[in-house]
């Protein structure tokens, strides 16, 4: 599954969810709006536009203004026309009388009818607010890769002081987020599994959650499995490597003095390994008589190798 795609998903599931109070409503409205909104003002009458490229979201854009505020609405669609031709959706909030009002309700201006760049904190003083704004803003500008590659969560912000106002909100739920800042945009992120999957549960994406613990549960399982299997592997060929030395070592010994002349412990490590190419040392002190433990064995074949390194030395 594709990053994008996981977002959709994600994106799709937290869309269905609908608050059963009129304040996580509009804390969740405040949020896309502050994400996703543009304001136009002609004539002195101003305009609400809030963009999305999900039709879902878009969906749900629609219903939280018509259901706080009781006003129509306009839904339009324009194509893209570079890089991918997605269509973008536009929920419009006409110039009305009590304009406004929606706006200041929303958090977006203030009493002096100046734009807010922060976080309305009067529309979060409950907890289920927070966690309503937190999922505007990731429908408004978030993306979840999938836990099948790296783990990463970003919010995309266009100012600072709402990328600074949204870390605290984040980490007020005892995460760890952090802010970079790529081109023209701040980005809020998370980079830990555990806490991606925290913040799945706080946003209400249960599903998404389900399915990225499973992934990540997968993931490090294969990755321990991996890990134990090169571990083997590398014992493995230490094993074979030191063993394939040892014969030539005996080997010269037995070609240029004779095992016969090696005292008998020696004599009975030198046959038992050739007898025995691919056993381990522990398997090796097995089979000689009487059995001996692993570091005697390994002794014995250490004093074999510097026999035979006597015999190169005398040889050259």
């Amino acid at each position: 599954m594709s990053a994008v795609s996981y977002s959709l998903i994600t994106k799709n599931e937290l869309a269905r969810i609908v608050p059963d109070k009129d304040c996580c409503k509009m804390a969740e409205l405040s949020a896309l709006a502050k994400m996703d909104g543009m304001l136009h003002i002609n004539g002195g009458k101003t305009t609400l536009d809030i963009r999305n490229q999900n039709a879902a979201v878009v969906r749900k854009i629609f219903s939280l203004v018509k259901e706080l505020f009781y006003t129509s609405t306009q839904v339009l669609v324009r194509r893209k026309v570079r890089l991918r031709k997605n269509n973008v959706y536009l929920v419009r909030v006409p110039p009305l009388e009590n304009i406004q009002e929606i706006l200041s309700s929303l958090g977006l201006i203030d009493s002096e009818g100046l734009f807010r760049e922060n976080i309305p904190r009067e529309l979060l003083d409950k907890k289920c607010c927070r966690r309503s704004y937190l999922r505007g803003i990731f429908l408004g500008g978030g993306s979840i890769n999938s836990p099948d590659r790296a783990y990463h969560m970003e919010l995309i912000m266009n100012n600072l002081e709402h990328a600074k106002d949204t870390r605290e909100l984040i980490n007020n739920f005892g995460l760890s987020a952090r802010i970079s800042l790529r081109k023209n945009y701040y980005v809020v992120y998370l980079k830990e599994s555990e806490q991606i999957s925290d913040c799945l549960n706080i946003m209400g994406a249960h599903d998404a959650l389900l399915d990225f613990e499973n992934k990540r549960v997968y993931k490090h399982v294969r990755n321990q499995v991996n890990r134990q299997v090169n571990c083997e592997t590398a014992n493995l060929n230490k094993t074979v490597n030191a063993s394939v030395r040892q014969i030539e070592d005996i080997e010269l010994i037995k070609e240029a003095m004779g095992l016969d002349k090696l005292p008998l412990s020696l004599r009975s490590a030198a046959e038992t390994r050739l007898g025995y190419p691919d056993a381990s040392l522990r398997e090796l002190g097995e089979l000689m008589a009487p059995p001996v433990g692993k570091s005697c064995v390994n002794h014995r074949l250490r004093k074999l190798s510097s026999i035979a390194s006597r015999l190169r030395g005398e040889g050259g």
